[in-house]
């Protein structure tokens, strides 16, 4: 909710993180990962099980030059 008032006064967003750490915190999800390394220009996603029938989407990109973008994430089902 935070985040939406920030972006609703005018400030950006973050969509490039340095390290996977940052990227996973930037949408609180850090407990969610397994901690699988990513390569430079892959995308890994998993389902995270949060105790409902279908879990949690997570997917996180890393581009060419080292940088994550902010994960996609999202309740399935």
């Amino acid at each position: 909710m935070l985040r939406l008032l920030h972006y609703m006064k005018g400030q950006t967003m973050q969509n490039r993180f340095q390290t996977l750490s940052e990227a996973l915190h930037s949408e609180g999800i850090s407990h969610m990962w397994n901690w699988r390394p990513i390569a430079y220009g892959e995308t890994v996603s998993l389902t995270y099980d949060d105790g409902t029938r279908y879990g949690h989407y997570v997917s996180v990109y890393r581009d060419e030059k080292g940088l994550y973008e902010r994960p996609v994430h999202y309740r399935r089902g």
